[in-house]
């Protein structure tokens, strides 16, 4: 439970008595998010006390009958629990928006939702997650191992925030800028709308590691923007600038002017996460007027991004199975947090996960 800023305690809170049209998760993995780091160091605030963790993949233990037949699963099925609740009735469901639904949105998100909340166990740092009857569930492929199933929740982003929010199509130059797991599902996402190239750029030594790695994950060129021009590395290798450009990066304010200087004109920039600072240093607004850019900002993913990405991860074109990652049971989650949040001995690996 994170009762305050850097506050994560072990507590033991009761299971919940379930009716007709909610469930329970057995929780065998939780993903750690970069906005997981930013509500543990308090740069998000959060609703204190919580219990933390919206990348949950587990057992259902069980599950009403009414719930079960929405959901479409039985006890004992594997799933993904996606972060958002959907009402399915208001305006913005029904369209499909869900992550704007009028009863839910931001405001109970799994991970986010205080403990004085019926049950208390709305996040996946926990041995068990209260599926409420709004929940949505994705059913993982049976030969996915829970741990590399956590990675539905990045993947999913980078299909959404790298292909279906900017449109990318065959034949598109584009630049990944961060190359975390979210850079790197990018990567491959792109790849599999059929990008003709694709450059991902990082900052050495934090990001020498993922930077190497980011080949193997559709990557045509990886970049140190510390010593290389991102533009000119992307001009000399392709003769062009970017069709579509994805900002993925976090604390890194300098991403925003070079995103507007590596697109082309006419191109599309995505921004998406929450950006970690309110500097924008370089910016120069003009740019998106002398370019007709088209600017664009991505919250949260969808159960179609979702799904692809489980199927994605099933198929093993990608060696997600192979990323470094550090597991952690619930006692050493803290320690884990804060490595990932940059504080650690240590630098970061790429995927940080919680195995309660």
């Amino acid at each position: 439970m994170l009762e305050g800023p850097r506050q994560l305690a072990d507590r033991e809170l009761p299971l919940p008595e379930l009716g007709d049209d909610d469930g329970l998760l057995r929780v065998e993995a939780c993903g750690l998010c970069g906005t997981d780091h930013e509500l543990y160091t308090g740069t998000l605030p959060g609703p204190y006390p919580f219990v933390p963790g919206h990348e949950s993949v587990g057992i259902v233990e069980a599950v009403g009958p009414k719930a079960a037949e929405r959901w479409g699963v039985h006890a004992g099925d594997r799933v993904a629990v996606e972060v958002m609740q959907s009402c399915r009735q208001c305006d913005e469901c029904a369209a499909g928006d869900y992550r704007r639904c009028r009863n839910h949105g931001l405001a109970d998100m799994y991970g986010l939702v205080s403990v004085d909340t019926m049950s208390g166990l709305w996040g996946g740092y926990a041995t068990h997650q209260y599926l409420a009857p709004d929940t949505m569930l994705l059913r993982v492929p049976s030969t996915l191992d829970p741990v590399v199933a956590t990675i539905f929740n990045p993947l999913g982003a980078g299909i959404r925030w790298g292909v279906t929010v900017p449109g990318t199509k065959a034949g598109d130059i584009v630049a990944v800028l961060g190359p975390g797991i979210r850079g790197l599902s990018a990567c491959a996402a792109a790849k599999e709308a059929g990008a003709a190239f694709v450059m991902v750029t990082g900052v050495a030594p934090h990001d020498e590691e993922r930077l190497a790695l980011a080949k193997e994950f559709g990557a045509d060129l990886a970049v140190d923007v510390a010593t290389t021009d991102p533009v000119k590395a992307l001009r000399d290798a392709t003769g062009h600038r970017a069709d579509v450009v994805l900002d993925v990066t976090a604390k890194a304010p300098a991403a925003l002017a070079q995103a507007l200087n590596i697109a082309r004109t006419g191109g599309t920039v995505v921004f998406a996460g929450t950006r970690g600072s309110a500097e924008t240093p370089g910016f120069w607004p003009d740019l998106i007027v002398f370019k007709e850019l088209r600017i664009l900002g991505a919250l949260g993913v969808d159960v179609a991004a979702y799904k692809a990405a489980l199927e994605l991860l099933a198929s093993g074109r990608y060696p997600f199975a192979d990323l470094p990652r550090r597991c952690a049971p619930l006692d050493e989650a803290a320690d884990l947090v804060r490595t990932m949040a940059g504080e650690g001995a240590e630098p970061p690996p790429v995927h940080g996960v919680i195995t309660p």
